[in-house]
């Protein structure tokens, strides 16, 4: 009886192994038939799946890619009537094309090698920092705006706006704003041409930038104000870059 029984399982196993060679054998043939996958076409995949993965990974860990900036329909008379000193601000965040918007209009490029304000011999000194709490798919952190590329270089992961605050002698817009726009510059960029007179250029185009944001705040329904009194030791300590000298703050939120 036990070796019965004992050749009926040798008789299922041999079954089994016949059917899973079987299968084997058919796969093979199907992969035979349908040949590997071109190289264009595994490209294609791969590219593919890394623009997915690029575009859902909008916060890279060393940069931060921006919305592309778009053309308001309000008229530049609306914006010039409208324009406002607001220093109070809903704790609503502010979404990142907003912020774009903002950074584009201040120092973005219109055309290749041209800026959306003025510059004396288009020598452009001014750099501008982003120090951000309630923005919209964008961690609080200091940053720094590429014009180029136009996107953010991350300098430190971290809300800094409590010490901008601090620096501009406990101004506590600067902390309940959204995001604060640091208006920097190189003055050495300008007095290599213009020796003396640079100064001069430098605080003009200091003003183009500081009414380009307003302006621009102004259209995307938000509130923004230009700080000029601050510490500059303190604020450039913030930045963390002792080339570049700070000129303005400019916080920026939704309207209460």
């Amino acid at each position: 009886m036990n070796n019965v029984r004992r050749r009926e399982r040798r008789g299922s196993a041999t079954q089994a192994f016949s059917f899973i060679a079987l299968v084997i054998l058919i796969m093979g043939a199907l992969l035979v038939l349908d040949g590997p996958a071109p190289a264009k076409e595994m490209e294609r995949s791969v590219d593919t799946a890394t623009t997915n993965l690029s575009a859902a990974r909008a916060v890279r860990p060393d940069r931060v890619a921006l919305p592309a900036p778009r053309i308001s329909s309000m008229p530049v008379e609306r914006a010039i009537s409208g324009r406002r000193s607001v220093r109070a601000y809903s704790d609503a965040p502010i979404p990142l094309a907003d912020l774009s918007q903002l950074l584009w209009a201040a120092q973005g490029e219109t055309e290749a090698g041209r800026r959306a304000a003025p510059s004396a011999g288009a020598l452009y000194p001014i750099e501008l920092y982003v120090a951000a709490g309630r923005v919209t798919d964008l961690p609080a952190g200091l940053y720094h705006y590429d014009p180029e590329a136009h996107d953010l270089a991350v300098v430190e992961i971290a809300d800094v706006r409590p010490m901008l605050s601090d620096a501009a002698l406990s101004q506590e817009w600067v902390a309940d704003a959204a995001a604060v726009v640091v208006i920097g510059a190189v003055p050495g960029r300008t007095a290599a041409k213009y020796g003396a007179r640079a100064e001069r250029y430098v605080h003009i185009e200091v003003g183009a930038v500081a009414e380009n944001i307003y302006l621009q705040s102004e259209s995307l329904g938000l509130g923004t104000v230009f700080v000029g009194a601050f510490s500059d030791e303190d604020v450039a300590g913030v930045l963390g870059e002792p080339e570049v000298e700070p000129f303005g703050l400019m916080p920026v939120g939704a309207l209460p």
